[in-house]
């Protein structure tokens, strides 16, 4: 079983590799670093919250443990 400061280091490292990828396509697209920016933090701070409430729900489903 993981901690919960474990999940949210996980969390956390796996948010800035794909924020920083939003934050690049972000920029191309829209061609405003201040929006792109802007997109990106909403996104951090959106899927670290779903991804620790992910881990924690599956934390609790014993299906395929072993």
């Amino acid at each position: 079983m993981e901690t919960h400061i474990r999940s949210v280091v996980k969390a956390v490292s796996w948010r800035l590799t794909g924020s920083l990828d939003t934050l690049i396509i972000s920029w191309i697209v829209t061609g405003s670093i201040g929006m792109a920016t802007s997109i990106t933090v909403i996104e951090i701070v959106t899927k670290i919250v779903y991804y620790w409430i992910h881990e924690r729900v599956w934390d609790q489903i014993k299906w395929g443990r072993q």
